[in-house]
């Protein structure tokens, strides 16, 4: 309840912003959602198998054909494998959620009202993590090695206009320190190893605009 809390806050707190006129400024917002395919560097698992959601909105500052983008999204990462042996104890099955509240700050530029491209960094606050290994036959790690409440990332971003005020955004994101340390021991190997592990993730979503000045020629083209 006190996580919703929190998201409601942000969302609200940036569409304010949004519809903010400071010094003649126009300002944009937007609301965006989709999905992420992730995975975590250094888990011994490997392969973006865990989906997961992303739902947010945005306040824009635009200069010319450049933008300065601040977000506040829920964004749903982790890492999954599939049961991959017949033992009782020891499937190989791997369960991660890790949910987040993140603000993402980017600066973007944009081609003729029409495609755009930024570099920018996000700040995640960690409100929710659940962790399952081999089916649940044995206690997570996260029981004796929990995770960082705090994710930072840098971010890539690329988006489209689809239709008038709709973008499609691609975005990657990388942690910038590790989100946790873990040292494996698995049977029958001599020595154990320390990995340090990162949130690693693409995003696909649709991003509506609100109070953008449309070029004429996006108005005739769309």
């Amino acid at each position: 309840m006190k996580t919703s809390r929190t998201i409601i806050l942000l969302i609200i707190l940036t569409l304010i912003l949004a519809s903010v006129d400071l010094n003649a400024q126009r300002f944009k917002g937007a609301v965006m959602g989709g999905f992420n395919i992730s995975q975590v560097d250094g888990d011994e698992v490997y392969g973006y198998h865990r989906f997961g959601g992303n739902i947010g909105a945005a306040a824009i500052m635009p200069f010319n054909n450049w933008d300065i983008t601040l977000e506040a999204v829920y964004n749903q990462k982790g890492a999954y494998q599939k049961r991959r042996y017949s033992g009782d104890s020891l499937t190989g099955e791997y369960n991660l959620r890790l949910n987040y509240v993140e603000v993402p700050l980017l600066v973007h530029y944009t081609d003729k009202k029409f495609i755009s491209a930024g570099l920018g960094f996000s700040y995640g606050r960690l409100v929710k993590a659940s962790e399952e290994e081999h089916s649940g036959s044995q206690p997570p790690y996260m029981d004796s090695v929990a995770f960082r409440k705090d994710d930072w990332n840098i971010l890539a971003d690329f988006q489209i206009r689809i239709w008038k005020r709709l973008w499609f955004n691609v975005r990657f994101a990388y942690s910038l320190v590790p989100i946790r340390e873990r040292t494996y021991n698995p049977p029958g190997l001599p020595e154990p190893w320390t990995r340090k592990q990162y949130n690693h993730l693409w995003t696909f979503r649709l991003v509506y605009v609100f109070n953008e000045d449309l070029s004429d020629r996006v108005r005739k083209e769309q």
